[in-house]
């Protein structure tokens, strides 16, 4: 195991191209840390140079205490897993296991064993003759996990590699590298663009865009006080609701509505950040919290809750790259604001109808207009589930 430490690290393309901005970076030994932004923020970039596949322009990056900025990939001590499998399909599973000690002239003895003890790891023990075609998706990606971590290096660098697996894979082979993990206390550092896969795995979270990090923090941090609208916007499914509002006395106003707020609430223009499990049918909710009545576009039915997604007639806060699949309004064809609401299944809510929903304005987030970062007079919501 080994802490890695990036100080000041910067990476400027050909033709002025900045994709890693002044990012400082502290991860503990034995930690797993989650590198997560929308395509394009500079994630496996910031990878690939902490791997040695990119040249840093500035700055300087540290493996157990060493500074390896200069130096070469095979001399960090590292292992990358990819989002493409790389395997030798001429080879069995055995051979891909152990072909980077064959590399490394590791006596056969102690090779063959480190690839039998790996392989009973990962559940590989009965396949070890097979070749990779002989394999699903989440066997290749085991093999190609498990032939970096038979070389035993100081960390694991893993670039979203579980993208290619179909949804219900993706979510056994998460739960597996969890465990993974957690046996082995290795430093990992793991690229993705699918913040539900980053809240599950990561310890901490460093949300990126543009080439900078926005925060870093645990999971649940991130979700209860996130620090501006962009970390607001992108971590959280189904999304936060936000909408432009002002608070005058003791009241939040938005598209109509007023809504009585706690004193703590910032006054004047804001934007007002609320999650979908702020709100519940008013049937089912606490007679003491204020009500609004929309009209319901849309009812998802999940089967342990329901989600009602309603407009409000307010324009979109525009937080640029926070959803790669922001095409709700494109697809629902208006400019108007539209809300998901988190509510109990027995909900009565139908597409088209009137709707009477509570929400819950202690558990609201404001954002300031002009900088989008958090407001200082607003207090952290309760945590919740993600």
């Amino acid at each position: 195991m080994a802490g890695i430490s990036l100080e000041h690290v910067s990476k400027v393309f050909a033709g002025g191209v900045t994709a890693v901005d002044d990012v400082s970076l502290d991860i503990a030994s034995g930690e797993f840390l989650v590198l997560v932004g929308p395509s394009g923020c500079g994630k496996s970039t910031l990878l690939r140079m902490i791997a040695g596949l990119e040249d840093a322009t500035g700055g300087t990056i540290s493996i157990d205490g060493r500074d390896v900025t200069d130096l070469p990939p095979r001399a960090r001590d590292i292992a990358m897993v990819f989002q493409s499998y790389a395997l030798y399909p001429h080879m069995s599973v055995r051979e891909n296991l152990g072909y980077g000690l064959k590399v490394r002239k590791t006596p056969k003895q102690e090779a063959g064993k480190r690839v039998e003890e790996v392989a009973k790891l990962l559940g590989l023990d009965e396949m070890l003759e097979r070749k990779p075609a002989a394999l699903s998706g989440g066997q290749r990606q085991r093999v190609a996990m498990g032939r970096a971590i038979v070389r035993e290096p100081k960390a694991f660098l893993m670039d979203e590699p579980l993208s290619n697996l179909d949804a219900k894979l993706r979510v056994s082979m998460r739960a597996q590298l969890a465990s993974l993990h957690a046996r082995l206390r290795t430093t990992t550092i793991y690229v993705t663009h699918d913040q539900v896969e980053a809240m599950t795995l990561g310890q901490r979270v460093a949300v990126l865009r543009d080439g900078q990090v926005q925060q870093v923090d645990t999971p649940q941090t991130l979700y209860a006080t996130p620090a501006n609208l962009f970390v607001a916007a992108f971590i959280g499914s189904p999304a936060m609701n936000l909408v432009e509002a002002e608070v005058a006395d003791g009241t939040l106003s938005f598209a109509g509505y007023a809504i009585p707020v706690p004193a703590t609430a910032p006054r004047g223009p804001v934007v007002v950040g609320i999650r979908p499990e702020a709100f519940e049918d008013a049937d089912f909710a606490d007679a003491s919290l204020p009500r609004l009545d929309v009209v319901v576009e849309v009812v998802e039915e999940l089967g342990a809750e329901t989600h009602v997604i309603f407009p409000v007639d307010a324009a979109p806060v525009d937080v640029s790259g926070a959803r790669e699949a922001d095409e709700e309004e494109v697809l629902i064809g208006d400019a108007r604001t539209h809300f998901t609401a988190r509510v109990s299944p027995q909900t009565s809510a139908r597409p088209g109808a009137p709707f009477r929903i509570a929400v819950d304005p202690s558990r609201f987030h404001y954002f300031d207009r002009e900088t989008g970062a958090r407001s200082s007079a607003a207090t952290a919501p309760a945590l919740a589930r993600v």
